[in-house]
């Protein structure tokens, strides 16, 4: 009894003190660790990714990948200094690289560390496919999905910042380490279906932001959707809502969506 009082009393203490609120969601998450730690974290684990990969640099998609890329990064600085909130933004590096392999997925890791892989371009068909999925995805890391499920970790694991104490940095590196095994098969932290769900909004606004057409998301879910087999999706859907779900939560977000676009001068 008194075990679980204690651990009670921190977990209340951490949130205290760890409670982010997306500014663009509005969503409340508990995020205990320093983001500019993990991002390092995240930065070398990138470019030993990128070393062990056959990087694409000079083809048409790669340019889209980086040109889409930029343009969703921009749109969301502009966004975070009309709130006053640049400084959210700070410890970010953003980066955009294409990957030769076959399959369907696409990641950014802590930081904005971008890679979409060659297998999944034929699905996004044009810019505003790649920026369904470059929004999605960036959004994980703006919305500091990755510091919410490692804190959930550590949390879990007795591990946090309440009454004095420090987290012991090689048990971060630990837990990021089984949170981001980056390989052969990309597998990457499993987000859970409310973190999926803030992704899909919010990428949604910050394509619109950007000048992309958020009406085309329903498209390309549709178009990932229809290469599922079986029970084995895709990577890139192993941990996402339903198909009903998500294209519900689209319909109720699309019409804000359109107000970011139209400010951005998109066509209606």
């Amino acid at each position: 009894m008194k075990l679980k009082f204690l651990l009670g009393a921190t977990t209340i203490a951490i949130s205290l003190v760890a409670c982010v609120t997306n500014p663009i969601t509005g969503r409340s998450s508990i995020q205990i660790n320093d983001n500019s730690q993990l991002n390092q974290m995240a930065f070398q684990e990138y470019k030993s990714t990128l070393s062990k990969s056959k990087v694409i640099s000079n083809s048409a998609d790669a340019q889209k990948v980086k040109s889409v890329g930029m343009n969703i990064k921009l749109a969301a600085e502009r966004y975070y200094k009309s709130i006053g909130r640049e400084a959210d933004l700070q410890s970010y590096s953003w980066e955009f690289n294409l990957i030769d392999d076959k399959q369907l997925n696409a990641w950014c890791m802590p930081g904005g560390k971008v890679a979409f892989y060659t297998g999944i371009m034929p699905v996004c068909k044009d810019d505003n496919g790649v920026a369904v999925v470059m929004g999605h995805e960036v959004s994980h890391a703006l919305a500091g999905h990755g510091n919410e499920r490692i804190s959930q970790a550590m949390i879990a694991q007795g591990i946090g910042m309440a009454s004095g104490m420090a987290i012991k940095n090689e048990k971060l590196q630990q837990i990021f380490q089984v949170a981001y095994p980056i390989g052969a098969q990309a597998a990457m932290l499993k987000y859970g279906r409310n973190q999926e769900l803030e992704a899909d909004q919010m990428g949604l606004y910050l394509m619109s932001m950007a000048g992309y057409d958020p009406r085309q998301a329903k498209p390309f879910w549709e178009r990932m959707e229809a290469l599922s087999s079986g029970n084995r999706p895709p990577e890139f859907l192993s941990t996402h809502p339903s198909p009903e779900t998500r294209r519900g939560d689209i319909d109720k977000h699309l019409p804000k969506a359109l107000e970011f676009y139209k400010a951005a001068g998109g066509k209606m």
